[in-house]
């Protein structure tokens, strides 16, 4: 009988096994050190293996490692972030692990609707099966867990949902703020159907990707002193636990000697995340691409006080030129998965600013940080932020200073 042995987890979460000629063959939920007959049968379990506290586990394709206990995957998320930076030339990087989010702490959710040939509604997450109903989630907060049954029946009824539909909600300060991608055009009565359920569940805002449907109050997320006004659907660090380890290791990241006059390039800023805790160390300019974002940041910026400025500028086609980083004493970039390869390039060429590197891919991690490595600069540190509970995701907070003069 022919036996599988599971020897190491990959990236997406899942065992890898080599198979006789060779091959790497990926096998979801086993794990590291376990045996499998050639049916697929568990023969040797991972002492490392526990039970899911979801019931909805098997079932559900949100979550890939509640199989897996906390302690090992922490270390498996930790070692992959200090993997990248080594294999990018940094031998000698040493990785803390600053934070893992508690369960029930995200508070973005995207989930999946599904009208039915009866008219009924399915709202939850979509599995290996479908959209699955999950009536209770170890990931999401509680507050839009309870929302979601109140969401179903005000929806049921619009003309405007026929087969399927999105719901994207952010959990901001002001309360849920609910984006829904419908595939069919709003009526008035629709309309005044969402208008009556914002009223009753308290909600600010309900927006379709037409434009906003139900504005019953001005939203708003504070970002130190920064009190921005979300578009809707705006990107969000996935808790309030991990958003606060990123700054905190981003702000452990800069230089020591920082006067309050110096100037930080905020690259990738979003909504100023970064940029209004960033700006009690120095001034700030904060450049981002997406239209909206970068206006609710700017407003912001000019209600806080003048210490953030904000450009609209798209990095990946048109990076900062080593002319515009000169005046710059500090870069930190926040890109997006795919990396920041252009613009790290600009930064390779020219006068070299310390810089702060938030990553959520320890793929273009790796491919970044080498080209940093190539171009002089020495890790000085490095933390894993764990925000994405029982997931393959990990985030990574890197501090490199430039090279000394003369070498």
């Amino acid at each position: 009988m022919s036996e599988t042995t599971i020897i190491a987890m990959g990236s997406a979460g899942d065992g890898v096994a080599l198979a006789p000629d060779g091959a790497r063959r990926h096998i979801p939920r086993a794990l590291p050190g376990e045996i499998l007959s050639a049916e697929g049968r568990l023969l040797r379990e991972s002492p490392e293996r526990v039970d899911p506290p979801c019931p909805h586990f098997s079932l559900c394709g949100a979550c890939a490692l509640q199989h897996w206990s906390g302690a090992a995957q922490s270390e498996w998320k930790r070692g992959r972030v200090e993997h990248a930076l080594r294999q990018a030339g940094f031998a000698e990087a040493r990785v803390t692990l600053g934070h893992v989010s508690p369960p029930a702490a995200r508070r973005r959710a995207d989930l999946s609707i599904l009208r039915a040939t009866d008219g009924s509604l399915t709202i939850g997450f979509h599995g290996p099966q479908g959209v699955l109903a999950i009536p209770e989630c170890r990931v999401l907060r509680p507050e839009i867990m309870a929302l979601l049954p109140r969401l179903a029946a005000a929806l049921r009824p619009l003309q405007a949902l026929r087969q399927r539909a999105d719901a994207a909600i952010n959990l901001l300060d002001s309360g849920p703020d609910i984006l829904l991608r419908l595939d069919g055009k709003l009526t008035p009565v629709d309309i005044q159907r969402l208008a009556d359920f914002a009223r009753a569940e308290g909600l600010k805002r309900i927006a379709t990707r037409e434009g906003v449907a139900a504005q019953i109050a001005s939203v708003r997320h504070n970002f130190g002193r920064g009190v921005v006004a979300p578009p809707p659907g705006a990107f969000l660090q996935a808790t309030v636990e991990g958003e606060a380890a990123i700054i905190a290791a981003v702000l452990a990241a800069l230089p020591a000697k920082l006067s309050r006059g110096a100037l930080i390039a905020d690259l990738f800023a979003g909504l100023g995340t970064l940029s209004f805790p960033l700006a009690e160390r120095a001034r700030v300019l904060a450049y981002e691409g997406d239209p909206e974002a970068v206006a609710a940041l700017d407003a912001a910026a000019r209600a806080a006080g003048g210490r953030v400025s904000a450009a609209r500028k798209d990095l990946i086609r048109q990076p900062l030129l080593p002319a515009e980083l000169a005046k710059c004493a500090v870069v930190v970039l926040d890109p997006p998965y795919a990396g920041a390869a252009e613009q790290v390039a600009q930064i390779a060429r020219g006068p070299k600013p310390h810089l702060v590197y938030v990553s959520c891919n320890p793929v273009a991690l790796e491919r970044d940080a080498r080209t940093l490595r190539e171009a002089g600069y020495v890790m000085t540190s490095a933390t894993a932020i764990d925000q994405f509970l029982w997931s393959p995701h990990i985030e990574a907070v890197v501090g490199f200073a430039p090279p000394k003069p003369g070498r």
